[in-house]
């Protein structure tokens, strides 16, 4: 575990395709089987997952365990806010070469313009087969207003209409149609592509920061670093009396419905194969759901030192002092008291600091996949995060302490 080994893992990981692959190569280096979805569970391996599209499923079981053996859930989700490209994306304007894109989730808007974007996502070609591919390089960029030409911006804030402000420029003159999908085909190493799920992402690496080394800068921190933390903990832990467990999750920033996301039967159908391999029946199922347990790790919002009126000042996380609980008593969040002492004795075990996160009555929270996953399965869930600054911007905010703090208390949720 090491923050050069984040760094390595979200820098790989600029799409959900990519996120969910790179989990999966992770696993399979420290021994884990990957099985397919239509294939036969009946010969279940002890270490084992299952990856649709940008989701991914992995577990690690106990040397011995009966049908109703109960299972410790970490999740995570794969996708982040970000510009796509469009099917059609090919425009050209006032001699400049466009991209005709489609914002993915709550984007901070302005933090979006003048940075060097490649694109980053998963093709499809007309046999129904997928090809990866990643133009880690600049290729594009949403270019500002001058304030020349906009003379009220700094007085009256900035105004960007997504439809017409966000489009990239990615070349000058006249395009064709076609001419991005030929481009991209090209670097891919394919045939031309039928369809694509294409993301633009802001090409600066992840990096550290302060004259102290005590800051982590990168995109897609929300929430790879979870995704991360949860792979490492699952690969070092050795589960004694539950199946360890990690979900990936996609889709969490547009309402998780999906195959893949937290509202689809994705983590449902493995939980029922892993009963069924053990000889179990739907009433083992039922069992082992009822003694289970589920991490929800998304990160936190961190105060902000210069916006500290945003948060309740007895309960506003602070970077570098450890993960956060997430409480809402509206169920935004899946947190009981319960569940927040079980994770605080995981934290304990791992001599890990934690802390606790509770909004503003006047400032409602977001939410995640803890609270669906909850209602779905039934399982008793807590949600915990990372603090950070910059949630949802082109690039984020966190400490350098907190990620592996996380890894740990998570191995440790595993181990108990």
């Amino acid at each position: 575990m090491s923050l050069d080994d984040l760094r390595a893992y979200l820098d790989a990981s600029p799409s959900p395709y990519h996120a969910a692959s790179n989990a999966a190569d992770r696993l399979a280096t420290a021994g884990f089987v990957e099985l397919s979805e239509r294939g036969d569970w009946s010969e279940l391996p002890a270490a084992g997952f299952v990856r649709r599209d940008g989701g991914l499923v992995a577990w690690k079981s106990p040397a011995a365990g009966e049908a109703a053996t109960p299972f410790r859930l970490a999740g995570a989700h794969s996708d982040s806010p970000c510009l796509r490209v469009k099917p059609r994306p090919d425009q050209s304007f006032v001699g400049w070469k466009q991209l005709n894109v489609e914002v993915y989730g709550g984007i901070l808007n302005n933090t979006w313009l003048d940075r060097d974007l490649g694109v980053a996502g998963r093709l499809t070609l007309a046999d129904g087969s997928h090809v990866l591919v990643d133009v880690d390089r600049p290729i594009a960029r949403v270019p500002q207003l001058a304030v020349h030409l906009d003379r009220n911006v700094n007085s009256e804030g900035l105004q960007l209409d997504t439809q017409q402000h966000l489009r990239p420029v990615w070349g000058v003159g006249l395009t064709e149609p076609g001419e991005f999908a030929e481009w991209i085909a090209d670097l891919a190493g394919c045939d031309l592509p039928a369809s694509w799920e294409l993301c633009l992402y802001d090409t600066q690496g992840a990096a550290v920061l302060g004259g102290d080394a005590s800051m982590l800068a990168s995109g897609r921190l929300d929430n790879l670093l979870s995704c991360w933390a949860a792979v490492d903990a699952i690969v070092h832990a050795d589960p004694r009396d539950a199946i360890a467990m990690v979900v990936l999750n996609d889709h969490e920033e547009v309402g998780s419905s999906s195959t893949t996301g937290a509202g689809g039967p994705l983590l449902e159908r493995v939980l029922e194969r892993h009963v069924l391999a053990r000889g179990g029946d739907r009433e083992a199922l039922l069992r082992a759901l009822a003694g289970s347990s589920c991490i929800s790790a998304d990160n936190a919002h961190a105060v902000h030192p210069n916006y500290a009126d945003r948060h309740d000042p007895d309960h506003h996380p602070v970077v570098n002092a450890g993960p956060a609980i997430k409480i809402n008593s509206n169920q935004r969040y899946a947190t009981s008291s319960a569940t927040a002492a079980a994770f605080r004795r995981a934290c304990e075990v791992a001599d890990v600091p934690h802390q606790v996160f509770v909004s503003r009555n006047n400032m409602p929270c977001g939410s995640t996949i803890g609270p669906i996953t909850a209602t779905r399965l039934g399982i008793d869930t807590v949600d915990v995060g990372v603090p950070q600054l910059s949630m949802h911007s082109a690039r984020e905010l966190c400490g350098v302490d907190d990620p592996p703090w996380l890894a740990q208390a998570l191995r440790a949720a595993f181990e108990l």
